[in-house]
């Protein structure tokens, strides 16, 4: 089909500030399939329910040991944002650079769009992750991403040397979102979660095991507020840029007060935090007794906006908030994977 032929996706209605506000954050986003030139990366894909998927795979530089046997080396599934992509969250996290040093496998998976045969833009034809909320395109469309994890992991685990009793997710905003529905829904296949800057959408968390959470996100971001409530783009007015449900402000979202309340308790671990402390403006609150040892922790930045903590946005700071250099997420979020295992 030609390209003048195929049918068009609708402009959204929204206010011609919200317009230039979101393509000024989301204007330098690549193409998805353009991941596969970015060096030392294979962009793969995989059929899922007749939707074809893809991701983008980094192998540790070195795959060999000493004696030159294979060893199977952990996995770490890094999901993008609303609006965003594989090579994107590459760049912006740098968990490809983490993963060289300290030799696991890393895969970042692209999110489905309205228009497959289109190219992603936010404003016409963005990428979303169904991660339980009922906005975007994903929920009509019954896409099952919990399903296309459990097959990701399944194959990479098949093909490549990965340990099936190392796999962690991790997440950022509706990524982050969706790492929670992960965590929620496959614990028998994940060690541990790491959600940065997303809510918990689902109305009930029973995981089939308890599973390591460590969740991040920063004080003054105004797409994830602390409080709870309709998010908010940068300085722009709240009756502004709450949309349609196509739109990432559309729905309110729980507090953190509530998201701990809901994980700590589906993870059977103490009423309150037995830990509370905060140094150099972040602080972490951590659970203990959770079932099956699992180790659960809340860390809150100082200051910090919708952006990954030591990471390399490019994203406005008038619009996202402030970046941080108190805290690196990729390196804070390993060291709390590193030493988690299944059973």
């Amino acid at each position: 089909m030609n390209q003048s032929n195929r049918p068009r996706a609708p402009k959204l209605p929204l206010p011609a500030g919200i317009v230039l506000l979101l393509a000024a954050l989301f204007g330098q986003i690549a193409n998805v399939h353009a991941a596969s030139a970015v060096s030392g990366h294979t962009d793969i894909s995989l059929r899922v329910d007749g939707l074809e998927r893809h991701a983008l795979l980094h192998l540790p530089s070195r795959e060999n040991d000493n004696a030159g046997a294979q060893q199977t080396v952990p996995l770490v599934i890094m999901l993008h944002g609303y609006g965003g992509n594989s090579s994107y969250s590459m760049r912006e996290t740098r968990w490809s650079a983490k993963a060289d040093v300290e030799r696991f496998a890393v895969v970042y998976p692209d999110a489905t769009r309205r228009y497959p045969d289109q190219a992603p833009s936010l404003l016409n034809n963005p990428q979303a992750w169904n991660d339980g909320s009922g906005r975007f395109h994903a929920p009509g469309r019954e896409v099952n991403d919990v399903e296309f994890i459990r097959r990701l992991i399944a194959e990479l685990t098949k093909q490549h040397p990965i340990d099936p009793r190392r796999v962690y997710v991790t997440g950022f905003s509706n990524g982050a979102s969706m790492a929670l529905r992960v965590g929620a829904e496959l614990a028998d296949r994940v060690t541990a979660i790491a959600p940065v800057a997303g809510a918990s959408w689902l109305d009930s968390v029973q995981p089939v095991r308890g599973i390591s959470l460590m969740y991040l996100t920063g004080t003054a971001d105004p797409l994830n507020p602390l409080e709870g409530g309709v998010p908010r783009l940068g300085r722009m007015p709240r009756s502004q840029n709450s949309g349609d449900s196509a739109s990432p402000t559309s729905k309110p979202k729980n507090s953190l007060e509530v998201l701990m309340a809901q994980w700590s308790h589906a993870l059977r671990c103490a009423t309150a935090p037995t830990a509370d402390a905060t140094v150099n403006g972040v602080r972490t609150r951590r659970y203990s007794a959770c079932r099956d040892e699992a180790e659960v922790a809340f860390v809150t930045i100082e200051s910090l906006g919708h952006v990954w903590a030591g990471g390399a946005s490019q994203l406005p700071e008038a619009m996202v908030g402030k970046p941080t250099d108190k805290l690196n997420a990729t390196d804070a979020i390993w060291d709390f994977f590193r030493a988690k295992s299944l059973p």
